[in-house]
């Protein structure tokens, strides 16, 4: 047996391996509680009933699970791969400027806004403006306007709005005191006289990026990404008021469902919330 082996260039171990049984081995660890074919089904329905589009597979494998749809990952990913239901990858800029090593996420609500200022097309205005103001905390969109005229006065008018939602007034040092910083670029709305007086009148304090670093404005500059992505690249308006009406309407979905990464995978409102839940509960405790 020995001298046959080694003519047939086997080892001692070919002649004692177990024999096929000729019955199909089974998948060892927990049964599946839903087939590809059913999970495909699945994602194929929870990508065409979302309000978004071009969703990675960690959104649409949240959602299901929402839903009690039941699915690893990585399997979802597979899937989604194998019938090409993935997103577009995105490029990255490769352009640099100055290194940004710090961080504008924190940890606590109202404590670092975010605003800047974005131009999109109307067919009958031409180009127009929306201006937003952004909670770093949680990327929750406080308030928004949009205006044929992107100057100081239009870029003002998000931020009181977002203090009024806030605070209750508009009084002289409603902010006073209360730790909260606006972040902007260096835009002519925001480097203008009459900007910086409505600051100080407020009790903001101003927090500018750095010159051309858009890293440190990038929670709203990341918004607008999406904003374009989400309704100024899916759409041609055909007026200033078409356009209000359909930011509107993304700006409420995105605050009440538009799942974040750094937010484990859950939507503004629903980080704010739980936030808050968690804090009552502390409150209550002590």
């Amino acid at each position: 047996m020995n001298r046959i082996l080694a003519t047939a260039g086997l080892t001692s171990a070919a002649y004692y391996r177990k024999k096929p049984s000729g019955k199909e081995k089974v998948r060892r660890g927990p049964k599946l509680k839903i087939n590809d074919e059913d999970l495909l089904a699945e994602i194929r329905a929870e990508i065409l009933k979302s309000v978004f589009t071009d969703e990675g597979y960690k959104k649409i494998w949240k959602r299901m699970r929402k839903r009690g749809i039941m699915a690893s990952g990585k399997r979802v990913n597979q899937l989604m791969r194998d019938n090409n239901l993935l997103s577009v990858t995105r490029p990255k800029p490769d352009r640099k400027v100055n290194d940004h090593t710090g961080t504008i996420i924190t940890e606590l609500p109202n404590r670092m806004w975010g605003t800047d200022g974005k131009k999109f097309y109307t067919l009958q205005e031409g180009w127009c403006w929306f201006f937003g103001v952004i909670d770093h905390f949680n990327d929750e969109i406080m308030a928004w306007h949009a205006a044929k005229k992107g100057d100081r006065y239009a870029a003002m008018e998000p931020l009181r709005m977002a203090v009024i939602e806030t605070f209750g007034n508009l009084n002289q040092g409603v902010c006073i005191d209360i730790g909260l910083f606006l972040r902007t670029d260096h835009g002519s709305q925001y480097d203008s006289n009459d900007f910086q007086k409505e600051l100080k009148f407020l009790g903001l304090v101003y927090s500018p990026a750095y010159v051309r670093s858009p890293e440190c404005n990038g929670i709203i500059e990341r918004f607008h990404r999406t904003l374009n992505e989400q309704v100024f690249d899916k759409q041609v308006f055909e007026t200033l008021e078409q356009a209000r009406l359909a930011i509107a309407k993304f700006i409420e979905d995105y605050n009440r469902e538009w799942l974040l990464h750094r937010l484990g995978l859950t939507s503004p409102l629903e980080y704010r919330q739980e936030f808050e839940k968690v804090k009552d509960e502390a409150d209550d405790a002590a």
